[in-house]
């Protein structure tokens, strides 16, 4: 299969080494002299130091060269993967525009900062409904996936052809690939685990204990569940590989970008410093705000996201959050 990834970050590149091996997979990159970088370096040394990249695995800075790799192609046998951020997404949209594009599935998780809305809602305002469109999702850290360690992820889409499609070229090897058309539940566990994530990484870096991390994941989680009901999510989506187990994952894994925030604000640093020293993009940090004015618009009781978004934003301290979380009233465990 002709397989055109557009974004050279870390797991754009992750994934690109996984698939290179099984398809004719193009890498593109928007900086030029980073996509050189790593043609002579045979590494990605800014985003993914430390892995090898695959001499089959063909790199670009050519738009339209990287384009072209999959509207040449027969549409059964193209897939078109974009793996920017959400901020990222839009514009990479509009420029694809003009190609006569088959299939298109996405990897960010989050919500766009001023829409709020979810990816595959600016997707259909950009590509609308006639192409065939999903999101690849799950528990899945770039460094694991390139050392070609086991991991499981899922495609979400309304189209039966494309989620056949992209089980049909992602699943082999240490890659098992699921497949649901709950694409509003997986993007909503998606984005909201990455603020919970920062909870986590605060209660770890002021060393609350393994009893105060499993009832922020279990918490955190029933804040996933009701967020995502309201806006149309199934219960079960969020207790598999894209709900429960992506929360698992980043509020735990020390390669996770949002819960190395979380222990950075427990330390005392800046956002800004933080921010500056990750050199990544920490998607939670900029859904935390969106999320927080969102289920405030709908009357969804969110307290773990509000007291992120508060030491985020207003000023709290991650002490003060503790305090706030730890006092409030007892309510009923389902309700």
């Amino acid at each position: 299969m002709n397989i055109t990834i557009l974004g050279a970050g870390a797991w754009g590149t992750a994934l690109a080494i996984a698939l290179a091996n099984r398809h004719q997979v193009v890498l593109w990159g928007r900086n030029a002299d980073a996509v050189q970088q790593a043609k002579a370096q045979q590494e990605n040394t800014l985003y993914l130091p430390g892995f090898s990249l695959p001499p089959a695995l063909r790199l670009s800075a050519d738009f339209d060269e990287a384009m072209r790799h999959v509207t040449n192609a027969n549409a059964q046998q193209s897939l078109l993967i974009i793996a920017s951020s959400v901020a990222g997404l839009r514009p990479l949209l509009e420029q694809i525009q003009p190609y006569p594009i088959a299939n298109v599935i996405w990897l960010c998780k989050g919500f766009e900062k001023d829409s709020h809305l979810l990816p595959h809602q600016i997707v259909q305002n950009i590509v609308g409904d006639e192409i065939p469109c999903g999101v690849l999702s799950g528990p899945s850290f770039a460094q694991e996936v390139a050392r070609g360690l086991p991991c499981a992820l899922t495609i979400a889409s309304h189209s039966i052809s494309l989620r056949e499609s992209v089980v049909t070229a992602l699943h082999g090897g240490n890659i098992r690939i699921y497949s649901t058309d709950d694409v509003v539940g997986v993007e909503v566990g998606g984005a909201v685990k990455n603020i919970l994530a920062i909870a986590t990484g605060i209660a770890d870096g002021l060393e609350l204990g393994l009893n105060a991390r499993a009832a922020l994941i279990t918490r955190g989680l029933a804040e996933i569940t009701r967020l995502g009901g309201v806006l149309g999510g199934r219960t079960e989506t969020f207790m598999g590989l894209t709900g429960i187990g992506d929360l698992i994952l980043t509020s735990t894994g020390n390669l996770s970008r949002n819960r190395t925030v979380g222990l950075a604000l427990a330390q005392g640093k800046t956002l800004s410093s933080i921010v500056a020293e990750l050199g990544h993009v920490a998607e939670g940090v900029p859904c935390a705000q969106v999320v927080r004015v969102l289920a405030s618009k709908l009357g969804v009781e969110m307290p773990i996201t509000n007291a992120v978004a508060a030491v985020l934003f207003d000023g709290d301290t991650p002490q003060t959050m503790l305090t706030h979380l730890l006092s409030r009233n007892p309510k009923d465990e389902t309700s």
